[in-house]
């Protein structure tokens, strides 16, 4: 089966790319590149034995999609593609909604047009904002977003719905992560963002690697164990691993399909860089900062419907998400 992968050549797309065809599943990707590079494909090239089909465009140029489902016999899409960075979104909300608004509904048009009904769609966890009860079940409440980057999220996943209801034969599965890190366990691929991290972990790693000075924590002053803020961490290859079982279990059944994808536990910022200075053997550098907009105290999943509904659970520990961020950045200190 053919997919259509949006935003393939990014971070989580690449290692999705990877796994899928370790599974036999031949991905298409079309990405801007306008926060990942085309050496990607060398790497997914030296991992698999395969190079994808690229284009190079945006997913809101409706002439290239047509060209693309004219061309290949997609079977299914998944979109990644979408700009990603809370603190960036506050400045930059524009951008932001036109982006991954917009881009998702020239996107859907074309599948529509071209008869593709199946669509895995690349949400967040924080289309829940702040809500009171821990772990977070697909049935918490939506919507109370605290920046527009979690709004472009949960507006998509709105229109989604809406869609879904009015052609009922789409299948369109809401895949809400926690929080993506880590690194192919190889050392080939990993995240390498352009300019300054807006992520925990690669800022540590680039740290560690000479890149940066000191990680800059913001606020220790949450109402958490350590003071710092406490997230769900979640391998990128459990995540990777998670786009296939839905693919697999949902990806051809109608309806709207929602699942968590996070481990079920959460982590602070400094017990994140506890396991990375273990990881490279030596302290990580870092200052206390005040608190980000926008920036809620504690978000975990509650991982069970993933688990039982799609096969799915994730393998991977604290401690591999930081060995794996290392190897890739010490092996490649100034990325791809």
């Amino acid at each position: 089966m053919k997919v259509l992968v949006t935003g393939g050549m990014g971070y989580i797309g690449s290692h999705t790319c990877v796994q899928m065809i370790e599974e036999g599943i031949e991905p298409v990707i079309v990405d801007n590149l306008c926060n990942s590079k085309e050496a990607v494909l060398t790497r997914i090239h030296e991992l698999t034995g395969v190079t994808p089909v690229f284009y190079q465009g945006d997913i809101r140029d409706r002439e290239l999609l047509a060209r693309i489902f004219n061309e290949h016999r997609i079977g299914s899409v998944i979109h990644f593609a979408g700009l990603k960075a809370v603190g960036e979104s506050v400045e930059k909300p524009l951008e932001y909604y036109d982006n991954n608004v917009h881009g998702t509904l020239v996107l859907v048009d074309a599948m529509k047009t071209a008869g593709v009904t199946s669509l895995v769609f690349s949400s967040s966890a924080t289309v829940y904002g702040d809500p009171d009860i821990m772990p977070i079940t697909e049935s918490t409440a939506t919507g109370q977003v605290t920046n527009p980057y979690g709004r472009s999220k949960f507006m998509v996943e709105e229109c989604l719905r809406d869609i879904q209801l009015a052609i009922p034969e789409f299948s369109i599965t809401l895949l809400r992560y926690f929080n993506p890190v880590g690194a192919h366990p190889s050392g080939k691929m990993g995240e390498d963002p352009q300019g300054i991290p807006n992520n925990l972990m690669p800022f540590i790693a680039q740290v560690a690697v000479g890149r940066r000075e000191y990680l800059s924590v913001f606020g220790d002053d949450y109402p958490t164990p350590d003071g710092t803020g406490v997230r769900d961490y979640i391998h990128v290859m459990d995540l990777a691993d998670g786009h296939i079982a839905a693919l697999k279990s949902v990806g051809e059944t109608a309806g709207l399909h929602i699942f968590n994808l996070g481990t079920g536990q959460g982590s602070s910022v400094l017990e994140m860089v506890g396991a990375f200075s273990e990881a490279c053997g030596y302290e990580i550098a870092f200052q206390i900062c005040p608190r980000r907009a926008g920036d809620i105290a504690e978000c975990w999943a509650d991982t069970q419907k993933a688990n039982e509904l799609l096969g799915w659970k994730a393998r991977f520990t604290v401690s591999e998400m930081a060995q794996d961020t290392w190897r890739w950045q010490s092996n490649n200190p100034q990325g791809y």
